[in-house]
């Protein structure tokens, strides 16, 4: 009984995944996994030095600079009174760069205070020192200030990205939580991030996938698994989320022109697509061309890699009627196998292959 009673105990506490669960982790080798990491004491003069010359980058997520003036007031005072103050986490560029993946506010607050931006406010230990900026203090603080050290941790660059993007779920303990896309968007943050951000504000695109308001880069994400799927999908490995932490760390680095190219295949695409399908595009409908369902990311993938390499000389120059189009893609969805493709499991290596082979081959005889 005593034993039955422990495991019901262990069941609920740490409950046993089911064999069919996937981890993003469990396809790298085990001896990948492991965390390569380096610890420093660093200087506040040190810190801010760092990020005004570069060296440290600070993501630029969507909730942004979020602590009010009497929370950056309040780590000052922790600085004077020598209060510990929690660890840093910086993941390490491929350019060595020390990017910012757990303590964004703290060193956004010090720098700004060492720049001048606000007077503190809220103090409880120090009151006194209500109402001095940086420049006002007595020297004697700047230089206690300045003195006082951060423990900070730099998850090394000989790490795998799968790895670094586990630790910064670990460590994304804020009162909201960052989604998968926002965590790619620091973890690799660079002009394809940034453009991506751009190319969901396109309105062919917003008016497609019906995102009015998007403040969880849901647009971003698609977006770049669209570029995913286009340039890399014959490493395609489930879990999708996966795959797309991997094309993000690989494309971190492109260049200036590389980005641009891209951005144009997708925007060339976007209007292809709206072209063709107007409002029904990523969206199943019946052969009369109503009773049309949500938004379908699945039908999305197939849709935008069919009409990016299709090599139909009818598609490419637009010389077709719209309805037709629409009727004929309206063909596709009495297909057994492409519906299943689209609706069940679209994760799995056979489900994305199918949906992008069969809708290819389906406009290619159009």
């Amino acid at each position: 009984m005593q034993m039955e009673t422990q495991k019901k105990l262990a069941d609920r506490l740490f409950p046993v995944a089911a064999s069919g669960d996937e981890t993003e982790l469990r396809n790298i080798p085990p001896e990948q996994r492991r965390l390569h990491t380096e610890s420093a004491d660093l200087t506040v003069s040190s810190l801010h030095q760092y990020m005004t010359h570069g060296k440290i980058e600070v993501p630029e997520f969507q909730r942004g600079y979020v602590w009010n003036r009497n929370q950056a007031s309040r780590l000052i005072e922790s600085l004077v009174i020598q209060c510990p103050i929690p660890v840093v986490y910086f993941s390490q560029g491929s350019d060595n760069k020390l990017i910012v993946i757990d303590g964004n506010q703290r060193l956004l607050s010090i720098k700004l205070f060492l720049n001048d931006a606000y007077e503190l406010q809220g103090l409880t230990t120090y009151p006194e020192l209500n109402g001095y900026s940086w420049s006002r203090l007595d020297p004697r603080f700047r230089d206690h200030i300045n003195n006082r050290t951060l423990r900070c941790i730099t998850i090394l660059k000989d790490t795998h990205p799968q790895i670094k993007f586990d630790v910064f779920e670990r460590l994304n303990t804020g009162s909201v939580k960052l989604n998968a896309q926002e965590l790619r968007h620091g973890i690799n943050h660079g002009r394809l991030m940034t453009e991506l951000d751009e190319l969901a504000k396109y309105d062919k695109w917003k008016s497609a996938v019906g995102i009015r308001s998007d403040k969880r880069m849901k647009g971003a994400e698609l977006i770049l698994r669209y570029f995913a799927f286009r340039n890399d999908r014959a490493s395609y490995e489930k879990p999708l989320s996966s795959f797309l932490d991997a094309y993000s760390s690989k494309t971190r680095l492109l260049s200036s022109d590389e980005v641009v190219e891209l951005s144009r295949d997708f925007m060339s695409v976007m209007d292809r697509v709206d072209f063709a399908l107007g409002r029904l595009a990523f969206r199943l409908y019946g052969d009369d061309l109503k009773n049309v369902t949500p938004f379908n990311s699945a039908l999305y993938d197939a849709e935008m890699i069919g009409f990016a390499e299709t090599k139909n000389e009818k598609i490419l120059s637009n010389r077709y009627d719209q309805v037709d189009m629409q009727r004929y893609v309206s063909k596709l969805f009495h297909n057994d196998r492409f519906v299943g493709s689209v609706r069940q499991a679209t994760s799995d290596e056979q489900s994305v292959r199918a949906r992008l082979d069969i809708f290819l081959d389906h406009l290619q005889k159009f």
